[in-house]
Formats: C-alpha cells, sequence, structure tokens
C-alpha cells in the first residue's frame, strides 16, 4: 500500500481528477457512439424512427451533430486527458502542489472546462439531430422544413446556450492556465 501512496503523491492529485474526467468524458462519448450507430437497426432490419445514423448522412443541419460528436471526442476526451499532463508535470515533476489559489483556479478548470465542452457539444448534437430529423421528408419520418424553417425554428435558438457553453469552457481553461503559471513560477 506504501507504493500505491507513493505514486499517488507523484502523480498529483490535480493530474488524477482530470485524468478521471476523461474517463467519465470517454463513457459519455462510448454512450453517444452506440447512440449514433444505432445498433438494433441493423439487427432488426427496420427502424421505426429517423436514426442518428440517417440524419448524419442526410447532410445539411444535421451535420451539427457529427461536428458536436467529433470536437466532443477530441475536446471533451482527449484535450481533458491530456490537461492531466499538465498537472503532472508540475506536481509530479516540479514537486509543487496545487494550494490556496492556484487550487481553486484548478477546481475551476476542471469544473468549468468539463461542463462547458459537454455542455456545447451535446446541445451541437441535440440540435444536429433535430435539425436532420425537421429536414426528412414526412414519409421518411421527417417535418420536411425548409433549411431556412430549419435555422429559425430550431438551430437559431441553440446558438447563445453553445456560445455561453464555449465561453465557459474557455474561461475554465483560462483560469487552469492562470493557475498553470502562477504556480511553475513559485
Amino acid at each position: 500500500m506504501e507504493n500505491a501512496s507513493n505514486v499517488r503523491a507523484i502523480q498529483g492529485k490535480w493530474a488524477e481528477r482530470f485524468i478521471w474526467a476523461a474517463v467519465l468524458q470517454g463513457l459519455v462519448a462510448a454512450i453517444i457512439t452506440v447512440l449514433i450507430l444505432d445498433p438494433l437497426q441493423y439487427l432488426t432490419g427496420k427502424a421505426d424512427y429517423y436514426s442518428p445514423a440517417k440524419v448524419i448522412a442526410s447532410n445539411g443541419a444535421g451535420t451539427w451533430l457529427f461536428t458536436g460528436y467529433i470536437s466532443y471526442l477530441v475536446v471533451g476526451v482527449v484535450a481533458v486527458a491530456v490537461t492531466a499532463i499538465f498537472y503532472f508535470y508540475i506536481e509530479g515533476i516540479l514537486g509543487k502542489p496545487y494550494s490556496g489559489l492556484t487550487n481553486a483556479l484548478a477546481w475551476a478548470h476542471l469544473i468549468f472546462m468539463n461542463i462547458g465542452v459537454a455542455g456545447s457539444m451535446l446541445l451541437m448534437m441535440y440540435g444536429g439531430y433535430l435539425a436532420g430529423w425537421a429536414s426528412a421528408a414526412t414519409s421518411a419520418g421527417g417535418e420536411g422544413l425548409t433549411s431556412l424553417q430549419i435555422h429559425e425554428q430550431i438551430l437559431g435558438s441553440l446558438t447563445d446556450p453553445i456560445g455561453g457553453m464555449v465561453l465557459l469552457a474557455v474561461l475554465g481553461a483560462l483560469l487552469g492556465g492562470l493557475g498553470y503559471l502562477i504556480r511553475s513560477r513559485t
């Protein structure tokens, strides 16, 4: 047990927290992947609804779903995991544990970045799904709306919340960067 606590001390508490955040984001990404691929439609031979895979294939406004998904994988999973390396370097390599102000900045980084990334990308995926469904012909289970109607009725109302979530993620990253600079210099 002593070796495990020594490794944890070398690793650093913030590296571990970001690794776990990346694991959680990865779990969410895996669930979303299953929902997008919709394997049950292949087992049953039909889909009684307009599946996310059809939305992505339909192009147009439905590409919001694909863009949100890829961005979630890259920023929500990979970038969060890579961020742990920065914290490992400060705490584990330089031996400078976070405390006080830098600890608060690291918490803000972890919380704001993860909520902002997940919120913005999930909203983008949801909007893309709705847009793809709405653009499909009524005979295919959609609404048959035009691109203009889709942007006015569905996507237009999502741009501000998505933008706000992106700003929250950026604020988290900036606060984390500030904490990183402060801690690495002291």
